[in-house]
């Protein structure tokens, strides 16, 4: 098994209001990964992710399409510092 890593996830665009958070929780989930997604005052969308270096990217490809009805911009991101992050949530 591959070390663990967290990524910081940002994904700007039409990202809220359209189930954005609700999908990554499934599609995280889904990867096995731990973590949260939050919704930031300027309208875009934090993502902390933690987990297989494989899962990670297939996260972040992910993103770049997002949920249905999400017009996805950009997709940066960059690598963390673990935290042990228990099972992925929607949180603020």
């Amino acid at each position: 098994m591959e070390d663990k890593k967290l990524y910081l996830i940002r994904v700007t665009g039409k990202v809220q209001g359209v189930f954005f958070r609700k999908y990554t929780q499934q599609k995280a989930r889904e990867l096995g990964l731990n973590g949260f997604v939050r919704n930031v005052e300027d309208g875009s969308v934090y993502i902390e992710a933690e987990g297989e270096p494989a899962k990670l990217v297939e996260l972040l490809e992910w993103c770049k399409e997002g949920s249905p009805q999400a017009e996805v911009e950009a997709v940066d991101f960059r690598q963390g510092v673990i935290k042990n992050h228990g099972p992925f949530q929607i949180v603020g």
